[in-house]
């Protein structure tokens, strides 16, 4: 029983071990990839374009009707203490520093991650990143890189429109 137990939680700890290494090697190569050629502009550009002018509806109705929750809710509970004309500081202050980038962040995230992930998983389906393997391409420079460079890029302005 005991031995059991201790076999499940080394087999759980090593497994947790690899996935970090794993991880840590796939952010290294994504991260050192900035530094080498060929920068992909016309993939960043299309990018750019899907992860930051398509999520403006997304992000900005977000925030919006958020904001509009957080009015109507200060208000019931301001009115009691006859402090309405404190609501628009506190909506203010609670959406551009908490709020607005942490609703940002989480409908880009599931908006454009579950995107890139089906995108990315069709194309080891279909042995397109077999292909680019084959091209002498980079893989993660092609396919991760322009990603996250435009995320990084486009992130800060989503969440300026947001707030």
């Amino acid at each position: 029983m005991l031995l059991n137990i201790a076999n499940s939680v080394g087999k759980r700890t090593i497994k947790f071990a690899q996935s970090v290494g794993s991880f840590s090697l796939f952010s290294f190569a994504a991260v050192s990839s900035i530094i080498r050629p060929p920068l992909y502009l016309s993939l960043i550009i299309r990018q750019l374009l899907f992860i930051g002018f398509h999520s403006l509806p997304v992000v900005a109705m977000t925030t919006f009707f958020s904001g509009a929750v957080l009015a109507l809710q200060s208000y019931t509970g301001f009115s009691r203490f006859s402090a309405e004309s404190s609501i628009a500081t506190v909506v203010v202050l609670s959406l551009t520093r908490e709020l607005g980038p942490v609703l940002a962040g989480l409908m880009v995230a599931g908006r454009v991650g579950a995107s890139i992930t089906a995108e990315i998983a069709t194309m080891r389906v279909t042995e397109q990143v077999d292909a680019l393997y084959t091209l002498s391409t980079d893989p993660i420079k092609y396919l991760v890189f322009p990603r996250v460079i435009t995320a990084i890029i486009a992130m800060p302005c989503l969440v300026l429109i947001g707030i």
